[in-house]
């Protein structure tokens, strides 16, 4: 224990800790840049689809999502491409937890709005389990883990619900270099469960949200292997 705090120590004398965000030395996310985090007003959101300002006219989905609603923290820009792009592609693992506390706030914000069904964009007593979009098998010998479980992990103990760890992905090309259309393509078939969902009422969880391509095609395949119900929530959504 001594020698991984030593360890831990010259790590941080080496090479200190920095805000993601400013780069000011200190944490991984300074004070400054924690007040000054651009949160998407879920009163203006869109219920479908999470994207900022859609409840009235949303652009960004059609009707027919299989999510029964969908909850974003921050826009993907600025502050909420940089921490969500520091932990999957950065590595930077001790994000996990702070990404999990952006989508818990999001997420007590949103429980005060309806969804299209008239209830709780989220409701905790009405939640069964956590799941979350999967990482390619590339994806995660590439990087050594897969980030959206790492997150989920942190926001069940926020939440203090369960993980249902049941979601498969097979390979297919990397969505970030895909059009709307050709991630819906890449995604037919690929996802699949390995265990049982019947008549539970799931919170998928998943980092960003683009097109909404990967959060659909899980959402579809969790209703599919009988979930009740599927709602969504994400770190950012692309606007």
């Amino acid at each position: 224990m001594a020698l991984a705090e030593l360890w831990v120590g010259v790590q941080e004398l080496l090479w200190p800790t920095r805000c993601v965000v400013c780069e000011l030395p200190g944490e991984l996310l300074c004070e400054r840049c924690r007040g000054e985090l651009p949160w998407i007003d879920q009163s203006l959101a869109c219920p479908v689809c999470g994207a900022p300002f859609g409840a009235l006219t949303c652009t960004e989905c059609k009707s027919d999502w299989p999510t029964r609603s969908c909850v974003c923290a921050l826009p993907f820009a600025g502050a909420g491409a940089q921490m969500a792009t520091a932990l999957k592609d950065g590595h930077e693992l001790r994000l996990a937890p702070i990404l999990a506390a952006a989508i818990a706030t999001a997420l007590d914000e949103a429980s005060a709005w309806p969804a299209r069904d008239g209830i709780p964009r989220f409701d905790i007593a009405a939640t069964d389990a956590l799941c979350y979009v999967p990482a390619t098998r590339e994806a995660y010998l590439r990087r050594g883990f897969d980030h959206m479980e790492l997150v989920t992990r942190e926001l069940s103990w926020l939440l203090a619900l369960p993980v249902a760890d049941v979601l498969v992905r097979e390979e297919g090309a990397d969505q970030r270099t895909l059009s709307r259309l050709e991630r819906a393509r890449n995604l037919e078939g690929t996802v699949g469960l390995i265990g049982s969902v019947e008549g539970l009422n799931l919170l998928l969880v998943d980092d960003v949200i683009t097109t909404g391509a990967s959060v659909c095609a899980c959402a579809k395949a969790l209703l599919g292997g009988g979930a009740q119900s599927v709602s969504a929530c994400a770190l950012a959504r692309v606007w």
